[in-house]
């Protein structure tokens, strides 16, 4: 069956692929309400979990206990500041042979993984010094 078009979802969706920061159903919501001032929190969640099952956003947990999403969906890893909480994508090159090590004495199949760094970001160094 195929998905009735929705402008808010689409509104939703947009908003998320004009960010780098991986904001929250929050920040989401408070986005996209000035464009649909009647929109819910819950619909904004219902979109958010839709669009990241159907695969068109990523949905990540960075151990802080709220989602993130993210528009890119390539394979790609995430640094996450442990002092101010700001989630940024790496550009380095994904490390296919690692899922080959991994396997190795495993008896399933490892299809893919995903990886998060710690640290602090530059602004938090920044602030610091």
């Amino acid at each position: 069956m195929a998905l009735k078009y929705s402008r808010q979802r689409e509104a939703i969706k947009e908003f998320v692929m004009t960010r780098e920061d991986h904001p929250t159903a929050d920040e989401v919501y408070m986005n996209v309400r000035q464009e649909f001032p009647n929109i819910s929190l819950g619909t904004v969640y219902r979109n958010l979990t839709l669009l990241s099952d159907m695969g068109e956003l990523l949905r990540l947990r960075v151990g802080d206990g709220v989602d993130r999403f993210d528009a890119a969906t390539h394979p790609h890893y995430h640094f996450i500041c442990q002092e101010c909480g700001s989630v940024e994508d790496l550009n380095v090159p994904i490390m296919d042979d690692f899922n080959t090590h991994a396997g190795q004495g495993f008896k399933g199949q490892i299809l893919s993984h995903s990886a998060q760094f710690y640290g602090k970001c530059a602004n938090c160094l920044k602030t610091n010094s």
